[in-house]
């Protein structure tokens, strides 16, 4: 097999060397499943996104996502960097607003990517819309799970609970940022507590300055100890939030600063619409900035 073309890139963030790190394999049609997770296990992202030719001509491009260590079948910065990457390529400079559908595991995702004074921004919509999951957040478990005192777990209305939408995460609030900042993962409370919960996703959120919420997201089971940038739990969190009567009828709009502590800060915009009996959309903007690209021999098995 001929070497495929790669690129990476920066995503929610303007800025290089920050926000969450994605590569982007072009041409992947020829790979299988066991090829691709080898190829991300060797890039050791987050997450590694494979561009293929879509089942149907009217959609840009089918796309399969991978963690290090397993498929996902939808995620927020491979998405909003695939579609940035694929926009810029087909118009090219100059302002402009396109919609690019990908087709993922989890459904079709449209997203609306514009151009503005040398600055790309894309707006997802979230594929599958956010819901309750049987698992539980027990607050004491909670609390061992990241090393931190009983008393740190909640804010206001905001309990732990557990959301799916394609992935499942585990919703952590937290009383302060002192408290976000010490978190750490500590077994074997956290294996008892992915456990309970039916994931091993864990996000952990609190009331930022200058923005509405600063969030941390532990993944250890997926080789992911901690991502600087989850948008599909952006996204989820669209449901915490109406649980803790955050959200009400019409549009309501939110920022998130993740990623800080990890020195890669990175910035989301979720946008949820509702009425009054349930979640009717949910969208996930953020920018890219293009790092890298190359070339990679596909692996033998």
């Amino acid at each position: 097999m001929t070497r495929l073309p790669f690129h990476t890139l920066d995503v929610f963030t303007a800025t290089p060397y920050t926000g969450n790190p994605l590569a982007l394999v072009l041409d992947a049609d020829g790979l299988s499943p066991a090829q691709m997770q080898i190829i991300a296990r060797e890039f050791n992202l987050s997450e590694t996104i494979f561009v293929r030719r879509p089942a149907d001509p009217a959609h840009t491009a089918e796309v399969r996502i991978f963690l290090p260590e397993a498929e996902i079948p939808f995620a927020g910065h491979p998405t909003i960097g695939c579609a940035i990457f694929l926009a810029e390529r087909l118009h090219g400079p100059g302002d402009w607003t396109c919609t690019i559908t990908l087709e993922e595991q989890a459904g079709l995702v449209p997203v609306t990517v514009t151009r503005q004074s040398g600055r790309t921004t894309a707006e997802l919509t979230a594929p599958v819309l956010p819901h309750a999951h049987p698992g539980q957040v027990p607050a004491d478990l909670a609390a061992a799970a990241f090393g931190l005192p009983a008393t740190a777990i909640g804010f206001g209305t905001h309990r732990p609970g557990v959301w799916s939408g394609g992935p499942t995460f585990a919703y952590i609030p937290l009383a302060d940022r002192a408290a976000l900042a010490a978190a750490r993962l500590s077994e074997p409370a956290c294996s008892a507590l992915a456990a309970q919960a039916g994931t091993a996703m864990f996000y952990l959120y609190t009331p930022g300055t200058g923005t509405d919420f600063q969030a941390r997201m532990f993944s250890p089971g997926s080789g992911v100890p901690e991502d600087p940038a989850t948008g599909s739990a952006t996204a989820i969190l669209a449901a915490q939030l109406r649980a803790a009567g955050a959200i009400k009828p019409g549009t309501t709009r939110f920022t998130l600063l993740q990623g800080a502590e990890m020195g890669r800060p990175s910035r989301l915009t979720l946008t949820i619409d509702a009425d009054a009996q349930k979640i009717t959309a949910v969208r996930v903007a953020g920018t890219a900035v293009h790092m890298s690209e190359g070339s990679l021999q596909p692996p033998t098995v």
